[in-house]
């Protein structure tokens, strides 16, 4: 999978990149690209749909399953087997950014830090790090009953920020108000 590119240097140790974290309790959503990669098991097959002959005689459609959790993402919209394989290596980590919790550290990370300005979070969705925020701030929701004031307050940001991240992405807004239904919170504007 050498075609997956990362941010980040293949030799770069994970506690490095989150040195609160062990990368024994490093969110996989956090990993770089290429050593999540490495985690899962990739299935080929041809899907239908746009695309024309070519889609239907070349296994371009990619399912990665992420073997530690079992959680699994696919792609098959592009015509190109490696194009598929980095969307659903993005979904697969969004995936298991809102499905996969780890125990949340004291304080933010280096890469939550590197990300606000004040108590502002700038993170656009489409951004490598934001699956990886998205995980942090999930696991500290989950550490406080999945109230937004006290997560923002140990992630350093504001609740209104804390609330955009989550709203960024259908998925995470969908599961974020699952959440807080389970424990009797309201649901959030």
């Amino acid at each position: 999978m050498a075609d997956i590119r990362s941010p980040f240097p293949a030799t770069m140790p994970t506690s490095v990149l989150n040195p609160l974290r062990s990368p024994f309790t490093m969110h996989p959503a956090a990993l770089p690209p290429a050593t999540l990669a490495k985690q899962c098991d990739e299935v080929r097959t041809r899907r239908s749909g746009p695309g024309g002959q070519h889609r239907n005689k070349v296994e371009t459609a990619v399912v990665l399953v992420h073997r530690p959790t079992g959680i699994a993402a696919e792609a098959s919209e592009r015509r190109s087997q490696s194009e598929n394989r980095r969307m659903a290596l993005r979904r697969l980590r969004l995936r298991l950014a809102t499905e996969h919790r780890t125990p949340a550290g004291p304080q933010p990370s280096e890469c939550w830090r590197s990300r606000t300005r004040g108590r502002q979070l700038l993170i656009s969705v489409g951004h490598d790090d934001y699956p990886a925020l998205l995980a942090e701030a999930f696991d500290q929701l989950q550490a406080v009953g999945w109230q937004m004031a006290p997560a923002a307050q140990v992630l350093g940001i504001n609740t209104s920020q804390l609330i955009g991240l989550l709203r960024k992405a259908p998925a995470a807004w969908a599961k974020i108000h699952t959440l807080r239904a389970t424990t009797g919170l309201a649901p959030l504007k």
